[in-house]
């Protein structure tokens, strides 16, 4: 069959969990036989009221459409771009041309619900894969522009407003200063256009939610958050899986009385890294040899990166890393003694997690969200309260204090799912909507017609 993968962003240019999950879908669906295409937004750069721009590539030998959209396409910024009608059009003239089987979105970041609009028009089967909070969330990640998580979307979409406006220092420091007037004053007599814009994105993007023939959830954090906007009977939980090849050779790795904690992923505010560094420095080592490596791109929050730096105070226990090529992350995640995710952010399901259990390596993690449901606490994994560097360094404390303990996480470790055996589910879920559409096109063909 033919599949069609919408996506944000995609490789090289752009690599996040959402692109490298598409990348090993296509991979998987084009070993299997089957014919995939890729289609992300590679742009935003295009001359202000230019047409969509499209370039036919490769990358691992997958087509890709790399599309160009204008510097205009979105006027009040990423987070208001829902519905761009140029794209939704070039993507409706695409689906006539190539005649997928399906089209499987991947969330709805940049490509908005145009494109979703246009593969319903042309009669395609489509699924939606929920990466992320977007359909719910102009900032996407459910974190408020001060930087502390939303516990519950605001009813009044003023409140959704002012949270935007939050992500400006003056703001924020005005709403801080006067403990909170600031923005009630705001929500309530000054946001009148933002929150007609608000309101129009929400009721956009709830219609929008109606298109899927299935909706997947890899989280049922994610299904539950979802759960009053997408009929039950649309939504599938399905985990993500991962390529255990890197991990069917482990390399052995000499444990030489050092306590290893480590972190992988996005050095970002929201990722929590300086929690991490401050609970590190509150540990006892009590004569236990103790470091903390740090591996991500040093170069994406320059800021912060050098505010994490001096929070060090060059203590020699401490390593920032960088980058590394993703061929070696089973040799880094083996190095390990414990890997630590210390987000302050929902997280759906976190890659990093999976594969320190598919290398072997317990994990501690904010007690929140899809992280919560893939480490299991005193099994192959502890949990902490989010945001609290004192119950972070009292749960890295006790692997100090009890040496048996990281011994038992380690043999509760169970082994992650397989991107093969996720694709074997998606693949029966394909096969399911085609023969939908299929009797569905045979029953409109078999009507008696007027003549």
């Amino acid at each position: 069959m033919k599949v069609v993968l919408p996506v944000h962003h995609f490789l090289p240019k752009h690599v996040g969990g959402a692109e490298l999950y598409t990348l090993r879908l296509a991979s998987v669906l084009r070993a299997r036989g089957h014919s995939v295409e890729i289609v992300c937004v590679e742009s935003l750069n295009g001359s202000p009221g230019s047409s969509v721009k499209a370039e036919r590539d490769t990358y691992r030998n997958i087509v890709v459409r790399r599309l160009t959209l204008p510097r205009d396409c979105a006027p009040n910024g990423l987070g208001m771009l829902y519905d761009y009608a140029p794209l939704g059009e070039w993507f409706a003239d695409y689906l006539r041309e190539e005649r997928p089987d399906i089209v499987h979105f991947q969330a709805g970041y940049l490509m908005g619900v145009a494109p979703l609009r246009a593969a319903a028009s042309v009669g395609m089967p489509i699924a939606l894969t929920l990466h992320d909070h977007w359909f719910l969330c102009p900032r996407i990640m459910l974190q408020r522009g001060d930087g502390r998580v939303c516990t519950s979307i605001p009813d009044d979409p003023a409140g959704c407003a002012w949270c935007m406006l939050l992500e400006k220092r003056r703001y924020a420091l005005s709403d801080r200063l006067t403990c909170g007037i600031a923005g009630f004053v705001a929500r309530s007599i000054m946001l009148k256009s933002d929150r007609a814009a608000i309101a129009k994105r929400r009721l956009t993007l709830m219609e929008a939610l109606n298109l899927p023939d299935i909706v997947i959830a890899p989280s049922m954090y994610l299904a539950e958050r979802f759960a009053p906007y997408v009929q039950a009977e649309r939504v599938i939980v399905s985990r993500g899986g991962i390529d255990l090849t890197p991990f069917q050779n482990v390399p052995s790795v000499q444990r030489d009385g050092v306590l290893r904690f480590g972190f992988i992923g996005l050095i970002a505010p929201h990722k929590g890294v300086h929690l991490l560094i401050k609970a590190f420095q509150m540990l006892r080592s009590l004569g236990q040899s103790i470091e903390l490596h740090i591996y991500g791109n040093l170069n994406a929050y320059p800021t912060y990166v050098a505010d994490l730096r001096q929070q060090a105070k060059n203590d020699t226990r401490i390593y920032f890393h960088g980058l590394f090529e993703p061929g070696r992350i089973a040799e880094v995640l083996s190095r390990f003694d414990v890997t630590v995710l210390p987000s302050i952010c929902y997280e759906n399901n976190p890659l990093v997690i999976l594969e320190s259990h598919a290398a072997g390596t317990p994990v501690i993690t904010a007690a929140m969200a899809g992280m919560k449901e893939l480490v299991r606490h005193m099994k192959d994994g502890l949990h902490f309260r989010a945001a609290d560097s004192k119950d972070l360094a009292h749960q890295m404390q006790r692997l100090i204090d009890d040496p048996d303990l990281l011994t038992n996480l380690r043999s509760g470790i169970q082994r992650p799912r397989s991107i093969e055996q996720e694709v074997n589910e998606l693949i029966s879920i394909y096969e399911r909507l085609c023969q939908r559409y299929s009797q569905k096109w045979i029953e409109i063909d078999t009507c008696p017609h007027e003549s």
